[in-house]
């Protein structure tokens, strides 16, 4: 966890992280992907942690799966100023908040909600006020990720509740860092995929689910194609895996294209090769509520195209600066888009100066300048 590693370098911020499950330590079936994933970056170096007892093995996550024990008095034995709460959608993470607000602990509220949400029913509505109405009377302040984010908490909270803006961010240094190695290696990594040089490259990396909309950026590119079964101008790598998958494949083999290749699931250290080779990169999502896939795309300096419903785009994409924006679902606007990208190498380049240029604004030293004026107004004497 980066952004923990982060936090935990400041002289005094003294952090200790409790974990409900250590499943993404251990590795495990990743639902969305389809694939046992076992990350290949450390998770736990540099800030102390500990894993709350549980009943057992922690395999199945859900609202009460795991279900822990034990936050109340760690929380009491601990002393601590302040608790800073990830979610509010599971019983381990409310059992955090209540056991704080009963021990007098000020919480600090972060979560990636949005209001690009499902319909719902006027009783569901009404226990959600409810429900939102007694979560505020336990919490001092939100920490919101993004625009989309802020608009959630004062719908729910209202606008006068206490918020400091502490911006989703990926650790831009490791993904600058990794892109700028990658790059005197890119040809090599081309023809290590068997794509022929010149061709430009749409980069699409993330789950193969439905509400990704993948099979919306697999239409759109096929209606680049000249004529049917003639490969359009370009490459479309898709990055990923999930259950999807197959009905992707069989779409494919039905246009005749040979451009199409799928990758599969591929680490977190494989995909700045992925970014650095790419033209364009694609977050087709509806129902996103934030999209890191497009900090990271950012970070290596290339042009990103999104939906009206990834939450990230707010704040990340603007329209025609550093990518382009279509409403969700429109396959027509985004191949539009697309052929513009292909058809025009300098309005890449611009745009992917102009992502680097504002994935700068979203890193960890704007994070932990959000958290410490979050401290600062939770905390009784604290002075950031």
């Amino acid at each position: 966890m980066p952004l923990l590693r982060r936090i935990a370098l400041e002289p005094d911020i003294d952090l200790t992280v409790f974990f409900s499950s250590d499943q993404s330590v251990r590795g495990y079936r990743d639902s969305g992907f389809g694939v046992h994933v076992q990350w290949d970056v450390p998770l736990l170096d540099g800030y102390k942690y500990e894993f709350l007892p549980r009943l057992g093995d922690g395999d199945e996550l859900g609202f009460a799966k795991p279900l822990n024990w034990g936050i109340f008095n760690r929380l009491r034995k601990g002393r601590f100023d302040v608790a800073w709460v990830f979610s509010y959608s599971t019983l381990a993470s409310l059992n955090a908040v209540f056991a704080a607000k009963l021990l007098g602990i000020p919480v600090i509220l972060r979560t990636e909600s949005n209001l690009h949400d499902h319909v719902r029913s006027k009783f569901t509505l009404a226990a959600k006020q409810i429900f939102f109405t007694i979560l505020r009377t336990a919490t001092d302040c939100v920490l919101p990720i993004g625009k989309d984010n802020r608009k959630y908490w004062q719908h729910y909270f209202g606008r006068d509740f206490p918020s400091f803006t502490m911006p989703y961010a990926v650790d831009n240094d490791f993904f600058q860092k990794k892109a700028l190695e990658a790059a005197p290696r890119r040809e090599n990594f081309r023809k290590e995929l068997g794509l022929e040089p010149g061709r430009p490259i749409v980069l699409y990396a993330s789950k193969l689910q439905t509400r990704k909309r993948c099979i919306d950026l697999v239409e759109a590119y096929i209606r680049l194609a000249p004529a049917p079964r003639v490969d359009p101008p370009a490459y479309l790598l898709i990055v990923g895996d999930g259950e999807e998958r197959a009905n992707l494949e069989k779409r494919v083999r039905e246009s005749g294209l040979s451009s199409i290749r799928f990758l599969g699931f591929r680490n977190q250290t494989e995909l700045p090769r992925f970014y650095d080779l790419c033209d364009a990169f694609v977050l087709p999502s509806y129902d996103e509520t934030w999209g890191l896939v497009v900090n990271e795309a950012m970070n290596a300096g290339r042009p990103v195209v999104v939906t009206d419903q990834v939450g990230c785009q707010p704040d990340l994409v603007q329209d025609g600066l550093n990518g382009f924006v279509y409403p969700a679902f429109d396959v027509d606007a985004l191949s539009q888009h697309l052929r513009r990208l292909i058809a025009e190498p300098d309005l890449r380049t611009i745009m992917g100066e102009n992502s680097l240029r504002l994935i700068r604004q979203y890193s960890f030293e704007q994070n932990v300048a959000g958290f410490r004026q979050a401290l600062a107004f939770a905390v009784p004497g604290y002075v950031p």
